[in-house]
């Protein structure tokens, strides 16, 4: 594959990354009750996770894929812990 296709592949896959995470921040922000908010974090966490795939991918290093399983296990975490214990917004 040439190089040049390869980088420009990687960056329009890092631009639609930006673009999603100001419109999961947007949600995060503007969401109208808790479980808006819940989904736009994990949202954000597997976007985290994907960006540094796209990051394994851009530099041939592997050492963050560690960082990318704490991500993992805390978005999990985070997630089930929070419908565990979430109560109705109105009440």
């Amino acid at each position: 594959m040439d190089p040049a296709i390869y980088e420009a592949g990687l960056t329009v896959a890092a631009g639609f990354f930006m673009l999603s995470f100001v419109l999961t921040i947007y949600r995060i922000v503007v969401g109208p009750n808790s479980i808006d908010r819940l989904l736009g974090l994990d949202a954000t966490v597997s976007m985290i996770q994907c960006s540094m795939a796209t990051y394994i991918c851009w530099s041939l290093d592997t050492t963050v894929s560690n960082f990318m399983m704490v991500i993992a296990l805390l978005g999990f975490i985070s997630s089930v812990s929070v419908a565990r214990f979430r109560k109705r917004d109105g009440a």
